[in-house]
């Protein structure tokens, strides 16, 4: 496979062509080695337009959709980000490299011993990962931008809740065959603003609430 030829018609043919047209957002996306974070028996798939597995029923999302994300969080040099459920690292480097300081929580050991080898092969740095339950997160940190990248079978208030004012908010809600992304901005300590992007499908969070069940 020509890695580089792959890498731009991954760029070209996918991520931009999904209107991600953010330089900033296309630039990383085209320095972070994705290659190095994909499983090995996935490398010829690395640039494919295809969440990949990784076990335990999680997958890296496709290439567009981690860049639909990027541009909608607007990131800053100097933010503060969250992102809920690591996987390999790839999205973690992203952040690191549009952001300042990112914090990666990660409920697999596994998955984190790999990321952090992942983050190390490929030269990120500013990326803490955390081996926890995203559903035992502190209520009283707050940051400029939280990206969760499993899915939420039902709305749970407690990652909005955990942005600063002006902070944004990537999530996915709803259960398959149809789930809905959605960018919550914190606009005051009571207020939040809710904007649909797209439809996908994700893997939920382990643990995540789910909706009631109906008796008969």
């Amino acid at each position: 496979m020509n890695v580089e030829l792959a890498r731009r018609q991954m760029i070209e043919q996918q991520v931009r062509a999904w209107e991600v047209l953010d330089p900033r957002v296309l630039g990383v996306m085209a320095q972070v080695r994705r290659e190095l974070f994909v499983p090995p028996a996935y490398r010829d798939v690395a640039f494919a337009d295809t969440a990949i597995p990784l076990g335990h029923g999680s997958s890296m999302l496709a290439p567009k959709v981690e860049g639909r994300i990027l541009q909608a969080l607007e990131l800053a040099a100097d933010e503060a980000v969250l992102e809920v459920g690591t996987g390999s690292g790839f999205f973690a480097a992203c952040l690191a490299r549009l952001a300042g300081a990112v914090r990666t929580l990660e409920i697999r050991p596994e998955f984190c011993a790999a990321a952090r080898e992942n983050l190390r092969a490929a030269g990120i740095s500013g990326v803490n990962i955390e081996t926890t339950d995203a559903m035992t997160l502190d209520p009283s940190a707050l940051y400029d931008a939280i990206a969760v990248t499993g899915s939420l079978p039902v709305h749970d208030a407690r990652f909005e809740r955990a942005l600063k004012v002006g902070g944004r908010l990537f999530v996915v809600i709803g259960s398959a065959p149809v789930m809905e992304a959605l960018l919550v901005r914190r606009v005051s300590t009571t207020e939040w603003l809710r904007e649909s992007l797209f439809e996908t499908v994700v893997e939920p969070l382990v643990n995540a609430p789910q909706p009631p069940r109906f008796v008969f």
